[in-house]
């Protein structure tokens, strides 16, 4: 429970990073891409839920809308912000990249190691970065198609959104972790294999950022600010130097 509070305050402490010197820049073009889609994952997921909501909860289920209406808004809409993240994380990918790089060097003062410079290594970047997002979606996708499945099976659907939030926390936290790690050539399996070692405390900052997303004009900062905490998550608790 500790590793999940803990994880959970990483999430929020990538704010306090957003306006250090050497950094603002590397956020600002995240922040426009968040708000942009954002706003329009706001306008799209409203009219989501309504219809899903109407459409299922009909006849003998009809009382349950007011129980499961404030569930069905978190969970649906953290999944229409998951998807939303993916999108803007793809556009934003090279960004992302030098920002956590950045962050790092402000947390620990120097580089990250092996890293080139000059237009070669930008052109990298972006090539690394929308692989890295592509597998990321391949592997989103093959174990969303069961959950969304689980939504049309009578009784069992009522579990289906408490499914998605534990799955979504931990998507958006193996979504953001990737880009600290990724400057260190940490590939996507090998990064879920280390996430697993530390389990609770990855849950609790997917968690934080889940609750970044749902929460008004705070959701437009969530990506970088997210961005920031990951990487601080990886400088003190997950790089091989640093014990569980």
């Amino acid at each position: 429970m500790t590793d999940i509070i803990t994880g959970f305050k990483y999430a929020f402490s990538g704010f306090g990073l957003l306006t250090k010197p050497g950094i603002r820049l590397f956020v600002l073009v995240p922040l426009l891409i968040n708000i942009a889609l954002f706003t329009t994952a706001i306008f799209f997921g409203a009219n989501m839920l309504s219809d899903f909501i109407n459409s299922t909860l009909t006849g003998w289920w009809e009382w349950l809308q007011w129980l499961l209406w404030p569930v069905f808004i978190i969970i649906a809409l953290t999944v229409v912000f998951f998807c939303f993240s993916i999108i803007a994380n793809l556009i934003a990918a090279p960004f992302n990249g030098f920002l956590a790089e950045h962050v790092e060097i402000q947390l620990i003062g120097s580089a990250v190691e092996n890293n080139s410079t000059g237009p070669g290594r930008i052109f990298q970047e972006i090539k690394n970065a929308l692989v890295s997002e592509l597998r990321k979606f391949i592997y989103f996708v093959i174990r969303a198609l069961p959950l969304i499945i689980l939504f049309f099976i009578p009784m069992v659907n009522l579990a289906a959104p408490f499914l998605w939030f534990i799955f979504g926390a931990w998507m958006l936290a193996l979504e953001y972790m990737d880009f600290p790690m990724g400057n260190h050539g940490i590939l996507f399996d090998e990064l879920r294999n280390r996430l697993k070692a530390r389990r609770s405390l990855v849950y609790g900052f997917g968690l934080g950022i889940m609750l970044l997303t749902l929460i008004p004009v705070i959701n437009f900062l969530a990506l970088p600010a997210a961005v920031c905490g990951a990487t601080r998550l990886w400088v003190e608790k997950l790089q091989p130097a640093q014990t569980p």
